[in-house]
C-alpha cells in the first residue's frame, strides 16, 4: 500500500487549492476501516495535525484552519481529500497524508509542498 499525494503548488494568499491522497493498493473494505488524516510541517518544526477524519466519523481540525479547510473522503476512489480555501502565508507548508487502519498500521505519503505567496 502506497499512500499517493497530488494537488499542491503555489497559489496568492486568499486562494484555493485542494490536496488529493490515493490510498494506492489498498482494498476498498480496509479504506472503509481507515482514519485519513493530513498533517503539515515546516523546516525545524515537527509535524503537526492539520485534520482527520474517520468513515462515518465527525471531521477534527486543527483551530488554525477550522472553517477554511474541508477534509473528506472518497471510498469508491479510495481517496482523501483536503479543501484549503482563503489560504494565508502561514499555511506554506510541506502536507503529508497519513492513514491509520483498524489494526493500527500507520502509513506516510511523500509529502506535497505548498507554498502560499503573493
Amino acid at each position: 500500500v502506497q499512500l499517493v499525494e497530488s494537488g499542491g503548488g503555489l497559489v496568492q494568499p486568499g486562494g484555493s487549492l485542494r490536496l488529493s491522497c490515493k490510498a494506492s493498493g489498498m482494498i476498498t473494505s480496509v479504506f472503509w476501516g481507515t482514519t485519513m488524516a493530513w498533517y503539515r510541517q515546516t523546516p525545524g518544526n515537527k509535524r503537526d495535525l492539520v485534520a482527520e477524519l474517520a468513515h462515518g466519523g465527525t471531521p477534527n481540525y486543527a483551530q488554525s484552519v477550522r472553517g477554511r479547510f474541508t477534509i473528506s473522503r472518497d471510498a469508491s476512489r479510495k481517496t482523501a481529500y483536503l479543501q484549503m480555501n482563503s489560504l494565508e502565508s502561514e499555511d506554506t507548508a510541506v502536507y503529508y497524508c497519513q492513514s491509520t487502519d483498524a489494526s493500527h498500521v500507520t502509513r506516510w505519503g511523500q509529502g506535497t509542498q505548498v507554498t502560499v505567496s503573493s
